[in-house]
């Protein structure tokens, strides 16, 4: 499998579909802060079949306060979105787990409830953005007690974590990282992406994913994949091409 593909100048440009999964995404509508419709929902999937992707695995939201979803939710969600790309003849795999929002609900979730898992059971959750979280350790403890492999999402995005070596900590502790791939675009800003420059060159991301909350997160990563860290990237021996 290449590396490259050629545009007709012959320069090259990564070929982001080459992950062959996105891990991370937020394409079923009506559930959460991304797709509101499911002509929204279509659209971007068909994006992604534009940028080489052959399977989707999204990620809704579950959130206590602002998203309450759950399995049931999200699986009739599902079931929708693949009706209707099956219907339209639209070439992809579609998938769905959750991204957990870490909070005391989730703690009590993961004792009373099997989660949302992709891959090898793999969980998917987030913290917020502007808090250091003191409960670390416990849901460490929880998920792996339970047989889960975590991973966190966005880990560049975080503002309290500013160096890779708060990265390898986690890595030691048995957390994998996942990282976005417009943080490479400049999109988050430009702290975001020099921890991101940095997880790419120290070789410390396990997953990338979207993050796609709608059509103009595509649009922005198909115009940066020229950028020299998105090749980097693809070399990496991430988990996507095993999902």
């Amino acid at each position: 499998m290449g590396l490259f593909s050629f545009n007709s100048k012959k320069t090259k440009s990564a070929s982001i579909g080459l992950l062959c999964t996105d891990v991370h995404s937020h394409l079923l509508p009506g559930i959460d802060d991304g797709a509101q419709t499911l002509d929204q929902s279509v659209a971007m999937i068909n994006k992604f079949v534009e940028l080489g992707y052959k399977k989707l695995i999204t990620t809704p939201h579950i959130m206590t306060d602002s998203y309450p979803n759950n399995s049931n939710v999200i699986k009739s969600k599902l079931e929708l979105v693949t009706a209707e790309i099956q219907r339209l003849g639209i070439p992809i795999e579609l998938t769905a787990a959750a991204e957990y929002y870490v909070d005391e609900f989730f703690l009590d979730l993961i004792d009373n409830e099997p989660l949302l898992t992709f891959g090898d059971n793999l969980v998917l959750f987030e913290f917020s953005f502007h808090q250091k979280p003191i409960l670390s350790n416990d849901l460490i403890f929880k998920l792996q007690g339970k047989n889960y492999k975590p991973i966190l999402a966005h880990f560049e995005r975080y503002l309290f974590y500013n160096s890779i070596n708060d990265a390898e900590e986690l890595k030691e502790k048995g957390i994998l990282i996942q990282m976005n791939l417009n943080s490479l675009t400049g999109h988050y800003g430009p702290m975001a992406q020099k921890l991101a420059e940095q997880m790419v060159d120290h070789k410390i991301v396990d997953l990338a994913g979207s993050d796609c909350h709608r059509i103009e997160h595509l649009v922005l990563l198909e115009k940066n994949l020229n950028k020299k860290y998105f090749h980097k990237l693809l070399d990496l021996n991430l988990l996507n091409y095993k999902l």
